[in-house]
């Protein structure tokens, strides 16, 4: 079966707009998206390390990850890949060997609705990934499958070109056009939360944070 290209290639916002989310809490900027944003059921399977970039999309068959081997042909530096797998946790969609492609190819990490192998490779290395769950089963290759369509990812709908940071807490996206606003509220409420823990260490705290 084939895989279906909308694009080859995701529009990137610039450097110092990614650079600005590399410390931005996954639960701050969550909460300044009203809480509702944010793809749920996954979890980081790297040894540590932030992940941050620009959305590169992929939608496949559960359990099938032919789309995912073609997207590795075009992505680049900063692309995270993004695999709609359906939540399906019978077959691994990525391992060892994909992830130093991705590592070659200078994406910035994985985001998997689904499950991967090899998990002791992950474990050793600072390339994020995210996903649901590991199983050694291997994945059919034979599609269908697209990419660079908007897909759905733990409950999250993330569209081709969106900015996508993870941490220990999970994964968040948004579009490029709401981030340099949503960075000033997430600058401002890193600010309050430091001034509350600083009168909680003080011995000068009231309440405060029960209200906000």
């Amino acid at each position: 079966m084939s895989v279906t290209v909308a694009a080859s290639t995701v529009a990137k916002p610039p450097a110092e707009l990614i650079e600005a989310f590399r410390q931005a809490p996954t639960s701050i900027i969550s909460d300044n998206l009203a809480r509702l944003a944010g793809s749920v059921g996954l979890r980081p399977f790297h040894r540590a390390g932030r992940l941050v970039g620009t959305a590169f999309t992929i939608k496949t068959r559960p359990g099938d990850n032919l789309a995912i081997h073609r997207a590795l042909e075009m992505v680049g530096p900063g692309d995270v890949l993004v695999v709609d797998g359906g939540g399906d946790e019978t077959r691994a969609l990525v391992g060892e060997i994909m992830k130093n492609i991705a590592q070659w190819r200078g994406a910035a990490g994985y985001v998997i609705d689904g499950a991967i192998r090899d998990v002791a490779a992950f474990a050793a290395d600072d390339f994020p990934c995210f996903a649901r769950s590991v199983i050694h089963r291997g994945p059919y290759k034979s599609g269908p499958g697209e990419i660079n369509v908007p897909v759905s990812v733990g409950g999250a709908v993330i569209s081709p070109g969106d900015i996508v940071v993870g941490d220990e807490d999970g994964v968040v996206s948004f579009s490029q056009s709401s981030a340099p606003a949503l960075f000033e509220a997430v600058k401002a409420q890193v600010a309050r939360e430091e001034a509350t823990l600083l009168s909680v260490r003080e011995g000068r705290y009231q309440g405060s944070y029960g209200k906000a």
